[in-house]
């Protein structure tokens, strides 16, 4: 597997190289050249936020430091860019954490249903969570950037959808081993597919349920396969940005904490963004016909019901670091 990516991503520096034209011998010295994956589209918020972080990274290393991105998985795809920053391959990469729960459970707290479905619960549990992450990453080879959310979490369907009871039986699109829980929970069979494949899926009816965020919705043209989005909280999980640790700390220490400095300021900057998102993307659904609406009262205690279940699986998993983490969470939120 290594081979074949090691050749394109040789191609892919050569190539950097030779659109930067032939280096003078002071610029070989002290210019270092970097590639990132990225899985998700041009237009996605993550991407841009990414484009931002990286042109503030050249500007503050004084043009020492350069990456070359590559996004929508074109280098790399989603399930490969972890190993792929975690063996040099590449220098930095951007995933959906909760991908990588089968590692270990802290990676897929976020997207624990209904553990914290509002913004400021999102908030706390970042936080609550954030240093068990880094901690883990640094054991894998990794130095963990920074982290940003998703949007709130919702329901499109053809039809409205007003009890959980309707999802019996439905073929329900999940991206992770929670989402997959949450489907057979609700009665459902859950289908993995990812976010290029949704309007195929729908499509040939693989799936007739999908839940996801409203920006996903927008990226996958929602409104061409369903008419409503009943947005429920859910989760906000989020995508990590890291680098490979050995080679952040062959960079001089004014160029590292240039990198570090940076990433300050895109998870600030991606915070804002996502916010931003969350509304703007609603409206985009709304405008393309989507009827936007919120869960009945009863439906959304159910709902929360489940998310309490997952969340004890969740911490029966996660062990005493989990319980740890739950108390900071909660003494945080009550604040």
């Amino acid at each position: 597997m290594h081979r074949p990516f090691s050749a394109l991503a040789g191609a892919a520096i050569a190539l950097c190289a030779a659109a930067a034209g032939a280096p003078s011998q002071a610029q070989t010295q002290t210019q270092t050249r970097w590639v990132m994956a990225t899985p998700y589209a041009e237009a996605n918020f993550h991407t841009r936020n990414v484009r931002a972080f990286l042109a503030d990274l050249e500007q503050a290393s004084q043009g020492r430091l350069v990456v070359q991105a590559h996004h929508n998985g074109s280098l790399l795809p989603m399930a490969q860019i972890k190993r792929g920053v975690q063996t040099g391959q590449v220098q930095l990469g951007e995933v959906l954490l909760s991908v990588f729960g089968n590692e270990d459970p802290f990676f897929e707290a976020d997207s624990v249903p209904f553990l914290a479905d509002t913004w400021a619960g999102a908030e706390a549990l970042h936080a609550a969570t954030e240093p068990f992450i880094r901690a883990r990453l640094e054991r894998q080879g990794l130095t963990l950037l920074y982290m940003v959310h998703w949007n709130s979490q919702g329901f499109y369907t053809k039809a409205p959808l007003t009890s959980i009871e309707e999802l019996r039986g439905t073929r329900f699109r999940t991206f992770n081993n929670l989402t997959t829980r949450f489907a057979e929970l609700l009665g459902a069979q859950p289908v993995t597919v990812q976010v290029p494949d949704i309007p195929q899926a729908f499509a040939t009816n693989l799936v007739g349920v999908l839940f996801t965020s409203a920006q996903t919705g927008v990226d996958a043209s929602a409104w061409d396969f369903a008419r409503n989005f009943l947005d429920v909280g859910g989760m906000r999980p989020r995508n990590a940005i890291f680098a490979n640790a050995r080679a952040l700390a062959a960079l001089d220490p004014a160029m590292r904490q240039a990198v570090l400095e940076a990433a300050k300021r895109a998870e600030t900057r991606g915070a804002a963004m996502s916010r931003a998102a969350e509304n703007e993307m609603l409206e985009k659904l709304r405008s393309h016909g989507m009827a936007i609406s919120a869960a009945p009262p009863a439906m959304q205690a159910q709902l929360r019901e489940i998310g309490a279940r997952q969340t004890q699986d969740w911490l029966a998993r996660a062990g005493e670091d989990g319980g740890q983490m739950l108390e900071r969470y909660r003494a945080l939120v009550s604040r």
